[in-house]
């Protein structure tokens, strides 16, 4: 049975201006610059430049009923059936002695095109070739097949139609293993090292004995005892190989040295180039104060086209006009509004930055002051949000993109958010503070004997910080160092 029925309903739903917002809030620099520069070519109605005149706000309600009576009157002929020709329009004024200083764009070789020229070079037969060129395209961003070379097999077979052996593509990992930086085509970190220690050992021939049975020694303990080199058990490897504290000591001073991830060894990575960080405030100390800065990259001058601004005021006075200067119209008032809004967005995103910074910088003054990380304050997202009087969604979007430069170096905004933690004293400290004195006491350790984090925690306490054992782990994981057993070296 169907009914007809009148419901009210309360919702919240953000309009395209606010939507439009929160998108460049979250644009760090560059990414803006980019974002600016594509709306500057999409919409006509923007343009770069300094505002010279208030915009007249009554020029934004034409869309309303008096708008449309207007809008028969407007002559747009000229603007439509513009005849000029294009050469009537523009100026050659550069002569041939003028120097052209724009500077050409340079996009280096990827990894794995320098990977297939040193492939080129080699005299293999065409079907290795074709092989060690399809291997190549397996490898991962460090340079090593992941994939076992049966999958390539059926890979083969069922993709391209190409039957063939895996003792085929055997031969063809092996070219490849041979092409520069040594250690490529390596299927685990075992084989990736022992790639390097063997080339090392074969090109340094004319070496020292002493080091080449370092080196030998080397490979013997990656070929028979990588898992006690591993998980660092020295003791059960001098016993094994029958060897001394200080040859042991020498042979793991050739491994250490080679490199685990052979594909970033050269001036840019397999996927592309490091990603540069430009900063998005700019805070310095002069006179013993802290002055806080917008880059000025953040605020760039941006208006609507005068021309555009001419002909919404003539729509306003009115005149008479057909249906399709109507269209001609609309789309005019289009683009104006559309530019309007995104002026305006870029300029609330300034502010909303600014206010936030200058938030962050206040609570965490006396840490910007030093540039000591035990001066930081706990401070989380909301602690900022109730300053600024905005929703924490709207400060973590400032704090996960934007970076600040500082005396101290260049920082991510929310590397300065930490909880809190209690002392014996009842006074509240930064976790940050928790995890640099953690830090300092592992770099401090014997490395013989590491602390283990059932005796960090002990030491933490000692200095008057609660903490139990499984936040030690958690903080010592977040700073990315390892457990007590894998920091074990020989002194």
């Amino acid at each position: 049975m169907l009914r007809q029925s009148l419901q009210q309903k309360l919702l919240q739903k953000l309009s395209p201006q606010q939507i439009q917002l929160m998108k460049l809030l979250q644009l760090p620099t560059m990414e803006l610059e980019v974002r600016i520069k594509e709306e500057l070519e999409a919409n006509p109605a923007l343009e770069e430049g300094q505002e010279k005149d208030e915009w007249d706000e009554e020029l934004t309600e034409v869309a309303g009923e008096e708008g449309n009576d207007a809008m028969e009157e407007f002559d747009f002929d000229e603007y439509l059936d513009d005849e000029t020709p294009d050469y009537r329009l523009s100026a050659q004024n550069y002569g041939a002695d003028i120097e052209d200083k724009t500077v050409p764009f340079s996009g280096g070789a990827t990894f794995f095109e320098r990977l297939r020229d040193q492939l080129g070079l080699l005299d293999v037969a065409p079907e290795v070739r074709e092989l060690s060129e399809h291997i190549i395209g397996n490898l991962d961003e460090a340079g090593y097949l992941r994939r076992d070379l049966e999958s390539i097999v059926n890979d083969l077979a069922f993709t391209e139609g190409i039957e063939v052996e895996r003792i085929a593509l055997e031969d063809a990992l092996e070219v490849i293993q041979r092409l520069d930086p040594a250690g490529i085509g390596a299927r685990d970190l075992n084989e990736c090292l022992l790639l390097q220690l063997r080339r090392k050992f074969d090109n340094d021939a004319g070496s020292k004995l002493a080091r080449r049975i370092s080196q030998r020694l080397g490979i013997e303990i990656l070929e028979h005892h990588f898992e006690s080199f591993s998980k660092k058990h020295f003791e059960r490897i001098q016993k094994k190989l029958d060897i001394d504290e200080e040859a042991l000591r020498d042979a793991l001073a050739e491994i250490t040295q080679l490199n685990p991830k052979p594909a970033n060894s050269g001036s840019e990575s397999s996927r592309g180039s490091a990603v540069q960080i430009v900063p998005d405030f700019l805070l310095s100390i002069e006179d013993n104060e802290l002055r806080l800065q917008l880059n000025q990259r953040n605020a760039p001058e941006l208006r609507i086209s005068p021309m555009y601004k001419e002909m919404m005021e003539t729509y306003a006075s009115g005149a008479k006009s057909n249906a399709q200067q109507k269209d001609a119209l609309a789309f005019v008032k289009q683009k104006v509004d559309s530019a309007k809004w995104f002026v305006d967005a870029v300029v609330q995103r300034q502010r909303t930055l600014t206010i936030t910074m200058q938030a962050i910088v206040d609570r965490q003054h006396a840490y910007f002051m030093s540039g000591d990380e035990t001066d930081l304050r706990p401070m989380i997202l909301k602690d900022i949000a109730d300053e600024v009087k905005m929703d924490i969604s709207t400060v973590s979007r400032v704090a996960n993109s934007k970076y600040v430069q500082t005396p101290y170096g260049t920082f991510l905004l929310k590397s300065f958010f930490s909880e809190s933690l209690t002392t014996e004293t009842g006074e509240e400290v930064s976790s940050r503070e928790v995890k640099k004195i953690l830090e300092e006491a592992i770099d401090a350790e014997d490395k013989r004997t590491p602390l283990s984090d059932e005796k960090l925690s002990k030491l933490l306490n000692d200095k008057g910080y609660n903490i139990a054992r499984r936040t030690v782990a958690k903080y010592r994981e977040q700073l990315g160092i390892s457990v007590a057993r894998l920091r074990k070296e020989l002194g």
